[in-house]
């Protein structure tokens, strides 16, 4: 039986740990206070306590070792450059060294693309961001790569009672910016869950973008859901370039992906909310 440690058992992290024993795998959740470790005693998998951006407390569960797999998906808590240091660069630098024999997972994200043209991005194009939070997650990289490891980059999350789109939507904070024609790449938890039990399987080091099948432009965006729910579109608005990890308009491909036999569940954001009720219900509807 394979493995696993799963590093942030939140959104990602928990439905990861869950799929992970489905497929048969030994998982250890790993959360960082006992607080959240106490509210999952009742999943099926063995979960420790452990901030991972101590040497010393890492150190310190290395007898939780061997490990085929290490997934690194902690939250940042929206911190910034600081907490994203702590959590994502020395949190993957001492798992790396913790469980040296462990093939490192690290859950990055698709805005380390920093192009604005709108033109399709794959894993071979240039990634170099503009905002120090950007650049710490392609450092993080670079080391999870030195180590031959598997670099999963996330496209926005939405899924079970989460979409900051469909709130915004529904609450009318939404802003159609500038002409609306920026790109805008989602992808549904689930289906990043099996691309992460998927890439672990396979064990083929590298990067790897994790989004659905169909880039969807703002405005083609809203203008679905204001015609599916009869409500008005929203406003025009100026373009927001102050966005915490910048600006971005590119359109990502999964194609690499896909070629390992990966499908999303949710090909488009339009299907999985024509599907999923409680997607939209829980958004506020």
């Amino acid at each position: 039986m394979p493995k696993v440690l799963i590093a942030g058992c939140g959104f990602v992290g928990l439905a990861t740990a869950r799929l992970f024993v489905r497929h048969g795998w030994e998982v250890i959740g790993c959360t960082h206070s006992e607080e959240s470790a106490a509210k999952l005693a009742s999943e099926k998998f063995k979960v420790v306590a452990c901030d991972i951006s101590d040497p010393a407390a890492v150190e310190a569960n290395a007898s939780l070792g061997p490990l085929d797999a290490v997934v690194h998906c902690a939250s940042s808590g929206r911190g910034g450059a600081e907490a994203y240091r702590r959590v994502y660069l020395e949190g993957a630098r001492n798992l790396a060294a913790v469980f040296a024999s462990a093939q490192l997972l690290f859950t990055s994200s698709t805005s380390v693309y920093a192009q604005t043209d709108g033109e399709w991005v794959t894993e071979e194009s240039e990634a170099e961001p503009d905002r120090e939070t950007g650049r710490l997650l392609r450092e993080t990289e670079e080391l999870v790569l030195t180590h031959h490891g598997i670099v999963a980059r996330l496209a926005g999350i939405y899924g079970p009672g989460r979409s900051v789109l469909l709130r915004k939507f529904f609450d009318r904070t939404a802003v159609i910016e500038g002409d609306g024609a920026r790109w805008i790449n989602q992808v549904h938890r689930d289906d990043v869950a099996r691309a992460l039990v998927r890439l672990a399987h396979f064990r083929v080091p590298g990067i790897f973008n994790v989004t659905d099948n169909q880039p969807l432009t703002q405005r083609e965006l809203y203008t679905w859901l204001a015609q599916r729910f009869d409500r008005p579109l929203p406003p025009s608005g100026p373009i927001d370039v102050n966005r915490k990890r910048g600006w971005t308009n590119k359109r990502v491909s999964n194609a690499r992906l896909r070629a390992l036999s990966w499908r999303p569940h949710h090909p488009s954001f339009f299907e999985a909310v024509a599907s999923d009720p409680e997607l939209v219900r829980n958004a506020g509807a």
